[in-house]
């Protein structure tokens, strides 16, 4: 009889668990007004802002309408704004605001509190190995997406 692989199931149990304990962590440092879905948003803008819905939506694996909601509370909270393009008048650029800024010395301190806790007890070769395994899946899930269309 064949083994049952779990790893679908387990990562999608870590990711559920994660966002729980992250929850936490931000509450703990009051920092309430970020869930986790919207620190993605953020972590991708810090390493670039002034990028396209559709760019940021790709990089963040979110859904556009999701997207565009989770936006809408970010913009509202002050942490980004809507700039439109001055190349392409119909596209509209996310940007970061001062705000912003403010809280991602914080934010950063706890991700990095995070990541201790979710690598604990490996060694460096073990989690590069792990990130190059995730990688991968990441990659052929990303291939049949695109060239199955589901």
């Amino acid at each position: 009889m064949a083994k049952v692989r779990q790893g679908g199931f387990l990562i999608a149990k870590v990711q559920l668990l994660s966002e729980r304990i992250f929850s936490k962590i931000l509450a703990k440092y009051e920092l309430n007004d970020i869930s986790p879905a919207q620190g993605r948003i953020l972590f991708v803008l810090w390493n670039g802002d002034g990028i396209s819905i559709q760019e940021l939506a790709k990089k963040t694996s979110l859904g556009k309408s999701t997207l565009t909601s989770m936006l809408d509370r970010l913009e509202r909270a002050g942490f980004i704004k809507r700039v439109p393009s001055k190349e392409d008048r119909r596209a509209i650029l996310i940007k970061l605001t001062e705000k912003d800024s403010q809280c991602r010395t914080l934010y950063t301190k706890i991700t990095n509190e995070k990541t201790r806790l979710f690598y604990k007890g490996f060694s460096a070769r073990e989690i590069d190995a792990f990130e190059r395994y995730l990688a991968r899946i990441f990659a052929n899930l990303t291939e049949f997406e695109r060239n199955d269309g589901a």
